[in-house]
């Protein structure tokens, strides 16, 4: 169980509800933490610069979106590639991100959207991206803050419920849908990691969205979105907010 989609890639079946039109007239989807993430990936990534995006889901949304600015795409993730995505110049990896089997040192820049949740062993799957990682390069994460309600509700809830629940509140898949176990989702555990496998943090901010758990009913959204305003409108109260951005950087040779 993780996050909601963006606006694009929620259910069909809520278009035109009133929970939608609730959020369009009080978020801004050029706020929300994809987003602000993708930003963040275009200012980080050179132009011809090889991109590798860690857990790229199987139709490679983000990946594909940056085949302008990239010149190289590299996808990895545990389940196969939809038809299509070779054709979009992703080149598919079907392995685990703790040992992906690409040569060390390809990528300029690594990114993960949602996907830190999901490692059962975080340690190695840093020790790989930085493998990964050419020198100077950086990884970009947006991840589930476990500070969140979602977050916390997702850790103790048992795994085998979250397909169900995320097929009803949030209508994905349940294929779609994998354990979750949040060993990588805070402040202190990002530092850890990141030093533990060679690279710096280079930048860490929280981010907040729209309610997207609740838009299934309307009162419940509003409930929500006065709580999501509050904590994105009081800063010390962001290690509540939804997501976490994170930036690190693999330090040059010697630096």
């Amino acid at each position: 169980m993780t996050k909601a989609t963006t606006d694009t890639e929620e259910s069909s079946e809520q278009e035109g509800t009133l929970t939608e039109r609730l959020r369009d007239r009080m978020f801004r989807s050029e706020d929300h933490p994809y987003r602000i993430y993708e930003r963040e990936i275009g200012r980080v990534l050179e132009p011809g610069g090889t991109l590798l995006d860690a857990g790229c889901g199987r139709s490679a949304p983000v990946l594909s979106g940056f085949r302008d600015q990239a010149g190289r795409l590299i996808g990895v993730d545990l389940g196969e590639a939809e038809p299509g995505v070779a054709e979009r110049g992703v080149e598919f990896h079907s392995r685990n991100l703790c040992d992906t089997g690409i040569p060390g040192a390809v990528a300029d820049v690594v990114i993960s959207r949602a996907v830190l949740e999901h490692l059962e062993d975080p340690e190695s799957a840093f020790c790989e991206i930085s493998r990964l990682l050419r020198p100077g390069g950086h990884f970009v994460t947006l991840a589930p803050n476990l500070g969140d309600y979602v977050s916390l509700f997702s850790l103790v809830i048992p795994n085998r419920l979250h397909p169900w629940l995320v097929e009803r509140t949030e209508g994905r898949a349940v294929e779609d849908t994998f354990p979750a176990y949040y060993r990588a989702n805070t402040r202190r555990a990002m530092r850890r990691l990141a030093a533990g496998s060679g690279m710096v943090v280079e930048s860490f901010r929280y981010v907040g969205q729209y309610p997207a758990a609740f838009m299934f009913n309307p009162v419940f959204f509003l409930a929500a979105s006065g709580y999501e305003k509050l904590i994105s409108s009081v800063e010390p109260l962001g290690f509540l907010r939804g997501w976490i951005l994170a930036v690190f950087r693999k330090p040059l040779a010697g630096g």
